[in-house]
């Protein structure tokens, strides 16, 4: 997963507001403690960052994969 991803699922899942409030101050234990934009800063895989959010969100397993997108027209 790329960050940019990682961005676009949290975008979907928590609105682009509250997930950069989100990112920046919920502490992940399993990223040692640290926030989501701290954890990423310091080259955590972007996924490993995502699951953490979600578990301790409560992000149900359907919704871990984002939004469904229609490929663009052509």
């Amino acid at each position: 997963m790329r960050i940019s991803e990682f961005w676009r699922l949290m975008d979907d899942e928590f609105g682009s507001g509250y997930s950069r409030v989100l990112a920046s101050s919920l502490a992940l234990t399993p990223v040692g403690g640290r926030t989501a934009a701290e954890a990423l800063a310091a080259g955590v895989e972007p996924r490993t960052v995502w699951l953490a959010v979600c578990d301790l969100q409560d992000v149900p397993p359907e919704r871990r994969l984002g939004r469904d997108r229609k490929p663009p027209q052509k």
